[in-house]
C-alpha cells in the first residue's frame, strides 16, 4: 500500500464515455473520480489482505457453523464487543460454558468441535443451538448467528430459534439457470399470499400451482419477496432478522431450491428482492446488539437508527460488514441459484438524510455532495462488480426514487453498476390522474413524458403498480377504477354498469402503454393482471390476525361467468406479443402524437404501431397516423375485442394501406378507425416476422 500511496488516485477507466454521454455530469467528475477511489482501494485491500474479492465473498463458508468433510463442526463469528463467546444447544444439554471460543484478531472469534469416534457430526442436523455472548459487563446473551442458515419459531413462542441445517442430503438442481434475458418481464410474488386460502401458502403451493400460471400469463422473471428471514410477517419482509436463511414459515431450504429449479426448468429466471438497506431491531433473534454493543454490524447512536423505519442500519464502511453482506448476496446465488436481485431501499443507501422529507427535482447538485452516503455507494458498486465478475449473467436491480445519475452504468464509468432501476414515478402518475383529474382532462403530454422521462441508455423497469399500491391504505387501479362495484358487479350475468366498463377498459390501456413505451422491462404484482379486488393486509393485532386479506384469489379468473378473465386474458397477449416483437429489447419508442382535445397518443416501436384513444366517448372514423414505414397493416392487439371484455367495434379482417403522406414528422400515414377507450396495435404485413 506505501507504493500505492505515492500515486495518482485511480480513475474510473471509461468515465469519459460518461461524462460524453451526459455533459451536465461534467462539474461533478471529481465526485465520480472520488468514489470509483474509494471502491478501487476497497477492492485492492481485499485483494491484498484477504486472498481476493472472490474468497472473501465465501465468507458463508466458514462463518457461523459449517462441517467439515471429517464431521467436524467449525464455528466463527464476528463479535467485536463480546468478552467471551460460546455456543450452546442441545447437542451439550444448553452448558452455556462448555464450549468457549477462542480469540482472533479484529474481534474474530473461532471454535472446532471434532467428530464423533464414529465419525459423525457433534452438532446433529435438525438440533437447536445459540451462541452465547458474554458481555463486558459480565452478562449471557442468547444469540442466533448472523451466518445461520435455517430458523423455526415455534407456534407457543414468540421468538425464533436457531436450527442446525445439515440433511444427509441437500436438493440437487437439476436444471441449468435461463439464459441472461432480452426482455425481462417479471411477475413480482410474495409466497406466503399466493393461495386463495386464508393461510400461509407453502414453497411448495408456489411450485406446483403458481409457476405454471406466471409461464402461462408470458412473464419470464419472478421477483420473489419476502424470502430472507422476517420475524415479523407484516412487515412484507423488509425487516429482516436473519439474513442467510430462507423463511421458514413457507417451508425448508430444500423446498426453495427446489421451487427455482423447477422455475429454471420452464425458462423462468428468478430475482431476490434483497434487503441490505437495514435490518429489524429484534434482539434476540436479529442482528441488533448482537455483540451486547449497539454497534457491532450498524453505527452507533442515532445514526444507526432509521427514523421512519424504526431499524437498525449498516455501517458499509466496516470490513466485516462488507464480507457479511457480500457473502450473503454470494450464497443466494450459488447455493440457492437465484438469478440475481432486486435492491430494496437503495435511495435510503444512498443519501444520509436517507430521502427522508426531502424531494428530488432533478438537480444535479441533490446528487452529490455532503448528503451522499459514498461508503453505501461503493459497498453497492462493490456488489455489483463481485455479482458481474463471478457471475456475469445474473441481473441487478435499484429501487431508487431519487433518479441518482449513472446508478445503472458500468461500475468502470464511475457508475453504481446495476442492470436497470424502476421507473418509480410512473405508478405515481397514474394514481394522480385517477385520483385527481376527470377523464376528460387527463393531459396526454403529461403521460407521454412520465412515460419517456428517462436517463439515455440507462434501463428502467416500468410498472403500472406493483405491492406498494396493494397494500392496506392505498388501492390498486382496478379498485380506484372500480371500488365497490367490483363486489357486485363483476359477473357477466349483471348489466355492464359504466363504472365497470369504464375500469375494464382503461385497467388494458394504462397496463398495454405502460407496457410498450415505458422502459426496458416491465413488471406486474401478481394478482394485479386480473385487477385483483380489496387490498393486501397481512394478520396484525389491527386487524385480529386475520389472513382474509392476505391471500391472492387466481380462482376469480377460472371463473368464467366473471369479468376478471377478461383482464387476465389481455394482460396474458400482450405478455405474449411482446416475447414475440421484443419491443421491450428494442430502442424507445417514438411518439408522433399526443393530441389534448382528442386524448389520443401514438407511437412506433419495434416495428409496431401503438395507437390509444383515451377519451371517455368521441370515436373516430379515418383518424391519420403518422408512421415511418411503409407498408399493408392489420390489428395485432385489440383492447376492445370479446375475449378482453371489449364492445367488438374494430373488424380484424381489415387491412390498412399506408400513403406517401407525411404526417406528424412522420413521412408516411395510413387511416384508422379508433373507438373511445380502446388500444390497437397495428402490424406491418409487408415484413416478415
Amino acid at each position: 500500500m506505501a507504493a500505492a500511496a505515492n500515486t495518482q488516485p485511480p480513475h474510473p477507466p471509461k468515465l469519459a464515455q460518461l461524462l460524453k454521454r451526459d455533459p451536465y455530469l461534467a462539474p461533478f467528475e471529481t465526485d465520480f473520480q472520488r468514489r470509483y477511489s474509494v471502491f478501487y482501494n476497497h477492492l485492492k485491500n481485499i485483494e491484498e489482505n484477504e486472498g481476493g474479492l472472490d474468497k472473501f465473498s465465501k465468507s458463508y463458508k466458514t462463518f457461523g457453523v459449517n462441517q467439515f468433510s471429517d464431521g467436524g463442526i467449525y464455528c466463527k463469528e464476528w463479535a467485536p464487543g463480546a468478552d467471551a463467546v460460546f455456543l450452546a444447544g442441545d447437542f451439550n444439554d444448553w452448558n452455556p460454558l462448555s464450549h468457549p471460543y477462542t480469540k482472533l484478531e479484529f474481534g474474530k472469534w473461532e471454535l472446532f468441535i471434532p467428530p464423533e469416534q464414529d465419525g459423525s457430526s457433534p452438532v446433529p442436523h435438525g438440533s437447536k443451538l445459540k451462541v452465547v455472548i458474554r458481555t463486558q459487563s459480565g452478562d449471557l446473551l442468547y444469540r442466533i448467528s448472523p451466518w445461520a442458515r435455517y430458523v423455526v419459531r415455534d407456534e407457543d413462542k414468540v421468538n425464533y430459534d436457531w436450527v442446525h441445517w445439515n440433511p444427509p442430503q441437500s436438493y440437487i438442481h437439476k436444471h441449468p439457470s435461463p439464459k441472461r434475458l432480452k426482455s425481462l418481464k417479471i411477475y413480482e410474488s410474495h409466497v406466503g399470499i399466493a393461495s386463495p386460502e386464508g393461510k400461509v401458502a407453502s414453497y411448495k403451493n408456489f411450485t406446483y400451482n403458481v409457476l405454471p400460471r406466471i409461464k402461462d400469463l408470458g412473464y419470464n422473471c419472478v421477483q420473489l419477496m419476502a424470502i430472507m428471514e422476517h420475524a415479523y410477517y407484516a412487515s412484507f419482509g423488509y425487516q429482516v432478522t436473519s439474513f442467510f436463511a430462507a423463511s421458514s414459515r413457507y417451508g425448508t431450504p430444500d423446498d426453495l431450491k427446489e421451487m427455482i429449479d423447477i422455475a429454471h426448468s420452464m425458462g423462468i429466471t428468478v430475482l431476490l428482492d434483497v434487503v441490505h438497506s437495514h435490518a429489524s431491531k429484534n434482539c434476540e433473534d436479529g442482528l441488533n446488539n448482537f455483540d451486547g454493543t449497539d454497534s457491532c454490524f450498524f453505527h452507533s447512536g442515532p445514526k444507526g437508527t432509521h427514523q421512519l423505519w424504526d431499524s437498525r442500519l449498516f455501517d458499509y464502511a466496516n470490513w466485516e460488514v462488507l464480507r457479511f453482506l457480500l457473502s450473503n448476496l454470494r450464497m443466494w446465488i450459488e447455493d440457492y441459484r437465484f438469478d440475481g436481485f432486486r435492491f430494496d431501499g437503495v435511495t435510503s443507501m444512498l443519501y444520509h438524510h436517507h430521502g427522508i422529507g426531502t424531494g428530488f427535482s432533478g438537480d444535479y447538485h441533490e446528487y452529490f455532495g455532503l448528503h451522499v452516503d459514498e461508503d453505501a455507494l461503493c459497498y453497492l458498486m462493490l456488489a455489483n462488480h463481485m455479482i458481474k465478475f463471478l457471475h456475469p449473467e445474473c441481473i441487478t436491480i435499484a429501487e431508487d426514487v431519487s433518479g441518482m445519475p449513472a446508478l445503472c452504468r458500468p461500475v468502470e464509468e464511475g457508475g453504481g453498476g446495476f442492470d436497470y432501476r424502476l421507473a418509480m414515478a410512473i405508478p405515481d402518475k397514474w394514481i394522480q390522474i385517477i385520483k385527481e383529474l376527470k377523464d376528460e382532462d387527463w393531459n396526454m403530454g403529461n403521460i407521454v413524458h412520465t412515460l419517456t422521462n428517462r436517463r439515455y441508455e440507462e434501463k428502467y423497469i416500468a410498472y403500472a403498480e406493483s405491492h406498494d399500491q396493494a397494500l392496506v391504505g392505498d388501492k390498486t387501479l382496478a379498485f380506484r377504477l372500480m371500488d365497490a362495484e367490483m363486489y357486485t358487479n363483476m359477473s357477466v350475468l349483471s348489466p355492464l354498469t359504466g363504472v365497470i366498463d369504464r375500469g375494464i377498459q382503461l385497467h388494458k390501456m394504462i397496463r398495454l402503454i405502460t407496457h410498450a413505451l415505458g422502459g426496458e422491462s416491465y413488471l406486474n404484482f401478481m394478482g394485479n393482471e386480473f385487477g385483483h379486488p380489496e387490498w393486501l393486509d397481512f394478520p396484525r393485532i389491527g386487524n385480529n390476525e386475520s389472513y382474509h386479506y392476505a391471500r391472492r384469489q387466481f380462482n376469480l379468473t377460472e371463473d368464467h361467468l366473471l369479468r376478471y378473465r377478461f383482464l387476465n386474458a389481455f394482460d396474458r397477449d400482450m405478455n405474449k406479443f411482446e416475447e414475440r416483437f421484443g419491443w421491450l429489447a428494442s430502442p424507445p419508442g417514438f411518439v408522433s402524437e399526443k393530441h389534448e382535445a382528442n386524448k389520443v397518443i401514438t407511437f412506433e416501436r419495434a416495428g409496431l404501431i401503438f395507437i390509444f384513444n383515451f377519451h371517455p366517448y368521441q370515436s373516430y372514423v379515418d383518424y391519420r397516423v403518422g408512421i415511418e414505414t411503409p407498408g399493408k397493416y392489420k390489428i395485432l392487439l385489440d383492447s376492445d375485442a370479446a375475449e378482453y371484455g371489449g364492445h367488438q367495434r374494430l373488424d380484424h379482417s381489415t387491412e390498412y394501406f399506408s400513403e406517401e403522406y407525411p404526417h406528424n414528422y412522420r413521412p408516411n400515414s395510413l387511416m384508422v378507425y379508433i373507438p373511445s377507450r380502446v388500444a390497437i396495435v397495428l402490424q406491418n404485413m409487408d415484413i416478415p416476422k
